[in-house]
């Protein structure tokens, strides 16, 4: 049951994320609702498929889990050392400096390192399902962000390096919380757990 809970929310969280690719069906749906009922069931939407997939993946954890294969003890050590610059690089798409300007799109960098190496450390069916999907997901956008004609989004002022120093040093404060706090806590699971 939980597993399909999270299908379904990633189908949903997904689904409108893939929306906005869309470039000529987005701007029919905004000229029919107006922008603001547009934003505001895109929200809905995410938002809703968000706390399916967190519910769905977590019943799953408790009563369905599915092993496919066991990922070595190395691989979470990776996965660790992965996450610092994928924190990093979606800081640094709201802070932007020289990684922006270098990566063009360091949000989806980051999100593709995340699942990454989460697909690394996780051999169940579930993680391989969630995070599979998030990785193919930002490899889709990444794709369709070199086909648009515009950003997508309104534009952030780009700065120098000292942004980049700020980015790096926001990322390395929510690394930190990630790891101590927010995962053990919500996840449930402790970063170096065994």
């Amino acid at each position: 049951m939980g597993l399909l809970v999270m299908i379904l929310g990633l189908v949903l969280f997904l689904g409108i994320h893939v929306l906005t690719s869309l470039r000529d069906l987005r701007a029919g749906l905004v000229k029919a609702m107006g922008e603001g009922v547009y934003k505001g069931v895109y929200s809905l939407v995410s938002f809703a498929g968000l706390a399916l997939i967190i519910w769905g993946f977590g019943h799953y954890r408790a009563t369905g889990w599915i092993d496919i294969w066991t990922p070595p003890t190395a691989f979470k050590h990776i996965t660790v050392a992965l996450m610092l610059p994928a924190v990093i690089l979606v800081v640094a798409s709201y802070i932007r400096g020289r990684i922006y300007t270098t990566l063009k799109h360091p949000m989806l960098a980051g999100v593709k390192l995340w699942a990454f190496a989460h697909l690394l450390a996780n051999g169940d069916l579930g993680s391989i399902i969630l995070f599979g999907s998030f990785l193919a997901w930002a490899v889709y956008d990444r794709i369709s962000l070199k086909r648009r004609s515009d950003a997508g989004a309104p534009p952030i002022p780009v700065g120098g390096p000292t942004n980049d120093l700020i980015a790096i040093a926001v990322g390395v404060v929510v690394y930190l919380a990630l790891a101590f706090a927010f995962h053990p806590v919500v996840i449930g699971v402790p970063v170096m757990g065994a």
